[in-house]
């Protein structure tokens, strides 16, 4: 097991992830970031926990509008290329969002 340390909102958080993932998961772990500044500029900071729940629903309306949007293509026959962007789309929402839960998870262990 790998060990990569992702900083979100200037925390540093220590996940595990499988060997040859860290690469994978250290880019995840920017997009929440870059998420989370988004939100910290129209909100403020209005406390880890609270920005850690708010961008994970966010990630999860974003994989929800791509899973309503796989839905679509395939039942008007989208072509399979677009399908096949659509499906890896929501591939890296899947695996943001997991990232984004193991983060919550770790900092409210701490």
């Amino acid at each position: 097991m790998a060990q990569v340390d992702i900083t979100i909102n200037g925390r540093t958080y220590q996940i595990a992830c499988d060997d040859g993932q860290e690469e994978h998961l250290t880019q995840l772990g920017e997009y929440v970031d870059k998420r989370v500044k988004e939100l910290v500029g129209a909100v403020g900071q209005v406390g880890d926990s609270r920005l850690l729940v708010m961008v994970s629903l966010m990630i999860a309306d974003e994989l929800a509008e791509t899973y309503a949007d796989l839905k679509k293509a395939s039942a008007n026959g989208g072509s399979s290329v677009n399908a096949e962007e659509l499906e890896a789309k929501l591939a890296g929402v899947i695996d943001a969002a997991a990232a984004k839960i193991e983060a919550v998870t770790r900092s409210l262990e701490s």
